[in-house]
């Protein structure tokens, strides 16, 4: 399953030298206690490794590889005094974890007392001055904070970045099956290997004869426990028919295990593949959204890009939800949100039921399949889009906004609401339009902006916001 509802770990590299050893004995105790209360102070929000100063460039070099060697996120930099750039940059050329540089200094206001022990102690910004400038001129990429490390707009920074950190790690460990693909469709359209190489997640077409035989082999048992699960968290639609809803229940617990047993954390069914199987009585609808509520990444038709986003944001912002700009409505200054019948409940108002309803499809030709249908809970949120441009080049479209309160729309069978940008539904769509934002998206509540750009600049993938 996916990191969603774990902390991010973090790795603190903690920088001095052995200079002031004579002028201000006890100093390495006493950096390395300010280290442990900066430790102590973002606990609740990540895990964070420290063991102690680093203080020559075999030290430095040291600590960077047993990160690397770990399963920490990501590295976050602190001089504990001044320390020479020139012994960072080896260790940093060899380095492949997310570096957030945070200048910060253990006490935040110079004072008439202070003497030469106060300024040594607090003397990190020159530190870190030349460090980033070693770090800039050997082209190692990271994200800086200019702070005081106790206030809350550092620890916000900081979750923010380390919520990146443990994303892009994420991404590269990722793995997306894809069950067919929609002929023509251009905006899904990407090069595999490309992919792999920028965004970090490896596409695997799958069969479906893959879940067909798991399938088989789900007992009465299982079906029964889910669709008790599923009677206490939705409204079900007494026209359900009990034969549909154990089937739609089968099928979801298939598609389950088969992503666990494959090690996947996202994954893509072409409606048409799973018609032109000729097995199946349903399209799983009611599988692509409970599995998003769990964690799961999901793009509909074969969309890498969308099941990828979608999954990259469970993990950086908490319930992602697969979305399509399905209308425009100039009245309201907002698009209406929905798609043929995926959407992640976990995002859904908390004044009205979640429904499972009975639901007639045309698409796919196949019985009904039972579906899931919410509104969105009202208040901000944002919109993300990759867009495949070229081979490498990748960039990513995200537009903040409010969703509204949206009335009940009884003949809309499947997810839906309304979201309003800020920039206004013309000038967000004519920018939107403009910079190759796809028609499927990943949805968060909240405004998630800051943490979809620091994820790009790891990444090296283009944002812009619209």
């Amino acid at each position: 399953m996916l990191l969603k509802a774990k902390k991010p770990k973090i790795g603190l590299l903690g920088i001095m030298q052995e200079l002031y050893d004579d002028m201000l004995p006890g100093i390495v105790e006493r950096q390395a206690n300010y280290a442990k209360e900066i430790v102590e102070q973002l606990s609740d929000v990540a895990d964070i490794v420290f063991n102690s100063p680093a203080r020559v460039r075999e030290d430095i070099e040291k600590r960077v590889r047993e990160f690397n060697n770990s399963d920490v996120d990501g590295i976050m930099i602190v001089m504990l005094t001044y320390s020479p750039g020139m012994r960072l940059v080896r260790a940093l050329q060899e380095n492949h974890l997310p570096l957030l540089l945070a200048n910060i200094q253990p006490v935040p206001t110079v004072t008439y007392n202070w003497d030469m022990g106060d300024l040594t102690y607090n003397q990190g910004v020159h530190g870190a001055q030349d460090n980033a400038n070693a770090m800039l001129r050997a082209g190692v990429s990271f994200e800086v904070i200019s702070d005081d490390w106790k206030s809350e707009t550092f620890k916000s920074f900081f979750l923010d970045w380390a919520k990146a950190a443990q994303t892009t790690k994420k991404l590269k460990q990722m793995k997306v099956a894809v069950f067919g693909q929609m002929p023509s469709m251009g905006d899904i359209t990407v090069d595999s290997s490309a992919f792999l190489r920028k965004i970090g997640p490896q596409i695997v077409h799958e069969s479906l004869g893959s879940i067909y035989s798991l399938f088989e082999k789900v007992t009465e048992k299982e079906i029964d426990e889910l669709i008790k699960k599923q009677n206490e968290q939705f409204q079900v639609d007494p026209k359900l028919k009990k034969e549909d809803h154990r089937y739609a229940a089968r099928f979801e617990i298939a598609i389950r295990k088969f992503l666990e047993i494959k090690g996947y954390e996202a994954f893509s069914i072409y409606f048409q593949t799973v018609a032109d199987d000729k097995r199946f009585k349903q399209l799983p609808l009611m599988a692509a959204s409970d599995l998003m509520a769990e964690g799961y990444g999901y793009g509909a038709e074969g969309d890498v890009c969308a099941a990828t986003l979608v999954a990259a944001g469970h993990i950086l912002a908490g319930d992602a939800h697969f979305a399509e700009m399905y209308a425009m409505d100039f009245k309201r200054d907002s698009v209406l949100i929905s798609h043929m019948g995926e959407g992640n409940w976990k995002t859904a108002r908390k004044d009205r039921p979640i429904k499972l309803i009975d639901r007639e499809l045309g698409i796919g030709g196949l019985e009904n399949p039972p579906t899931i249908v919410f509104s969105a809970q009202p208040g901000s949120a944002t919109i993300a889009s990759l867009v495949a441009l070229e081979g490498e080049k990748f960039r990513l479209v995200v537009s903040k906004g409010n969703v509204l309160d949206t009335e009940e729309m009884p003949h809309v069978e499947m997810p839906y609401f309304f979201f309003k940008p800020d920039t206004g539904v013309k000038n967000c769509l004519d920018r939107w339009l403009k910079f190759g934002g796809t028609h499927h998206q990943c949805f968060n509540l909240g405004d998630q902006r800051k943490r979809w750009k620091i994820l790009c600049e790891l990444l090296g993938v283009e944002y812009v916001e619209v």
